[in-house]
């Protein structure tokens, strides 16, 4: 007569796994009942970092209720009688851990490194040095790009009076002022005042006028974004315009 066939029993418990000290450390280890407590602790000890002397299990059932401290590492699982949902609590018994006073946690709580600004100035190379340094390379470097007279010819047939487009974008407006404009960079501009508040400003530039406009209908421009012609006001209601 064939013998019946023998089904392999699973003789595993799934854990639900906190620690003491790190509140938000929560986890779900499923374990053989044969398994030792020293060995669960070896375990436990790679996913939480409580070195296996330091540590101390508890044993909670599925309602939350202490059932026992685990002191016997060489006790197995088994000999608790547990079941699936009962929860491992890991308490570190270390005071100098790593995760004794919520260090793992609250970033509040490690000291920071200051320095001095007085200090901080006598370094040889310090991050704002270095900006410093690329900022007046960057502003030599623009000054020696562009003369006085950048662009002064595309302003050949720019006068203030006439009608334009800014390309690209197709905003139009009208010519307000043609020159210099220190207060925006070397060489020429061309001031606008557009149809409607889609500029910057009304004329004033870093302090300076240099022509008249309602707030947020002014800029200023290279020439080579101006092209004058015969370019009227939009009519908000021309179905062509929407």
């Amino acid at each position: 007569m064939a013998s019946a066939l023998q089904l392999p029993v699973d003789d595993s418990v799934l854990f639900q796994v906190s620690h003491a000290n790190i509140k938000s450390f929560s986890t779900e280890l499923r374990l053989s009942l044969q398994t030792t407590i020293e060995s669960v602790k070896e375990k436990l000890w790679r996913k939480c970092g409580t070195s296996v002397a330091s540590m101390l299990l508890q044993l909670f059932d599925d309602s939350g209720s202490k059932i026992c401290d685990l002191t016997d590492d060489s006790r197995p699982l088994g000999f608790f009688s547990p079941h699936d949902g009962y929860r491992l609590h890991i308490v570190d018994l270390d005071p100098s851990s790593l995760t004794s006073g919520g260090w793992l946690e609250d970033t509040s709580l490690v000291e920071k490194y200051t320095i001095s600004e007085e200090a901080y100035d006598k370094l040889d190379n310090n991050f704002r040095k270095f900006k410093e340094k690329m900022a007046s390379q960057h502003a030599t470097g623009n000054q020696n790009k562009l003369s006085d007279n950048y662009m002064e010819d595309l302003c050949a047939n720019i006068k203030v009076g006439d009608r334009c487009q800014i390309e690209p974008g197709e905003k139009r407006g009208v010519v307000k002022f043609v020159g210099k404009a220190e207060t925006a960079g070397h060489g020429y501009w061309v001031g606008i005042q557009y149809d409607e508040p889609l500029g910057k400003h009304d004329g004033t530039v870093k302090g300076k006028r240099y022509f008249d406009c309602p707030p947020q209908h002014g800029a200023l421009l290279r020439p080579d974004k101006v092209k004058v012609g015969n370019f009227p006001e939009r009519d908000p209601f021309d179905e062509e315009e929407i």
